[in-house]
């Protein structure tokens, strides 16, 4: 019976490993065709986002061009219609490329899930294996013989079981090496989801806008009927008077935003160290917190980032003589921190760098050379650029309407803004928003066009006040 066995042992051996290289074999078949497919779906979403891409460029170019225009009613309405229909194929794209990386990632889990049944089927053939393994290693070369199996066979069977062995340990590391890989790859797409997820989020306010606009297009066609004479009637009766701009707060009477006098003060007076048109600065300040009436309903224990921002936080506290739990900071949404501070809403590692606030490890505003945030941190008069061009005595305040607008134009030039091109403007404000790395993404489009909209509004009204 052992003398049977001795040879049924290496033929089991060598069938079952040759089975797990086919399983091997077959897992990275089904890994190649799951792959396809996702490229497959990927690429045509990724046709079909171009495509929106280019039909977006399209309704940019004609929204510049028509601004550009004499003030007709069907100037206006072309405005309208190109900037609704702009902000629906803007939506429609971020819906595709949420839609195309929760395919990848659907795909990476797949491979992961794949991955994991596999490494499950050989840890039990190779459990097996190990049985017959000691069985093979205990048989005695005498016995191989007596079982009519010549020893240089016997040796060859033994190669061939050992090269199957080192085969089966690369197959492991390669499911290891893969699983890794793959990983990274699902968690890089995750975090390029969660920042789709978040200019979704921010592009809500954008739909908001579609409906405004909606409702103003079938107003004006209702009110004119289409006439231009009856249009250009209805713009002189709605035209404010210079007193009347005064008097007012920016379409916010009775909350607590800038007033609109004060507003346009502060903004001439920043644009007179900076260079930065009034109407920019303004509509950047209204497009982060509505011109100071949303400053932040949050807290700096529960809504800022620990390492990047509280220890300057509390630095920022120390110099302004500030309770850190009285002051409002913006809420941390679901996707990431929060912490920005004042009207201009700047979080607390930036303000740094304009107010004054030094890494005590580096002597500089910015981070460590191994890219933490360590401090501690200090305030230096003589490196408080805000505090120097608003010439005050005190060190600066983010929540401090003066400084805040001084801050965003000090920001503002140093992205590019003095220009003064409609390009550079919008550049700027996009840098402003995202950073100079993610200014040139499509999916910050939006906000970069929010901010021209609104600096082109007031600039209407600035218009009005130095013409009356």
């Amino acid at each position: 019976m052992v003398l049977f066995s001795v040879s049924r042992i290496t033929v089991l051996k060598f069938l079952g490993i040759c089975a797990l290289l086919l399983l091997a074999s077959s897992f990275f078949t089904a890994y190649a065709q799951t792959s396809g497919d996702v490229d497959a779906r990927k690429a045509q979403l990724e046709r079909e986002l171009a495509d929106l891409e280019r039909q977006i460029e399209v309704q940019r170019g004609l929204l510049s061009s028509k601004q550009r225009e004499s003030v007709t009613f069907e100037r206006d309405i072309a405005i309208l219609e190109a900037q609704i229909e702009k902000a629906k194929l803007e939506i429609r794209a971020r819906d595709i490329e949420i839609g195309k990386l929760g395919k990848e990632i659907v795909g990476k889990n797949q491979v992961i899930g794949a991955l994991d049944a596999k490494r499950e089927r050989q840890k039990d053939s190779i459990s097996d294996m190990i049985q017959k393994t000691r069985e093979f290693d205990e048989t005695s070369l005498i016995l191989v013989a007596l079982a009519n199996e010549s020893i240089s066979d016997f040796f060859k069977d033994l190669d061939t079981f050992q090269a199957l062995q080192g085969e089966l340990q690369i197959s492991f590391t390669d499911i290891r090496v893969t699983r890794v890989e793959t990983e990274e790859e699902r968690e890089a797409l995750e975090n390029r989801q969660t920042e789709e997820e978040k200019l979704r989020t921010i592009q809500a306010k954008e739909k908001a806008r579609i409906e405004e606009n909606e409702k103003e297009k079938q107003n004006l066609l209702k009110v004119t009927r289409g006439e231009e004479a009856r249009y250009q009637a209805l713009l002189k009766e709605q035209e404010k008077t210079a007193s009347q701009i005064r008097a007012e707060l920016f379409q916010l009477r009775g909350t607590a935003a800038i007033p609109f006098g004060q507003a346009l003060d502060l903004a001439n007076f920043a644009s007179s160290k900076t260079g930065v048109r009034p109407a920019l600065i303004l509509g950047v300040i209204a497009e982060e917190s509505n011109l100071g009436e949303n400053v932040g309903t949050g807290t700096w224990t529960e809504d800022m980032h620990p390492d990047r921002d509280k220890p300057v936080f509390l630095a920022i506290m120390d110099a302004l003589g500030f309770s850190p739990d009285a002051m409002p900071v913006s809420k941390k949404p679901w996707y990431g921190w929060g912490g920005a501070m004042g009207p201009a809403q700047f979080i607390p590692s930036t303000w740094a760098c304009y107010g004054g606030f030094i890494n005590t490890t580096t002597g500089k505003c910015g981070r460590n050379p191994d890219n933490s945030w360590v401090g501690p941190w200090v305030y230096n008069s003589d490196k408080d650029i805000i505090r120097k061009l608003v010439g005050k005595e005190s060190a600066s305040n983010p929540w401090e309407p003066k400084d805040a607008l001084m801050a965003a134009g000090v920001l503002m030039k140093e992205n590019g803004a003095t220009t003064g091109t409609y390009e550079a403007e919008r550049l700027a404000a996009l840098r402003y928003f995202a950073g100079w790395g993610n200014a040139g993404k499509a999916a910050y489009a939006f906000y970069g066009d929010d901010v021209m909209d609104l600096a082109a509004k007031y600039q209407a009204q600035i218009n009005i006040l130095q013409g009356g």
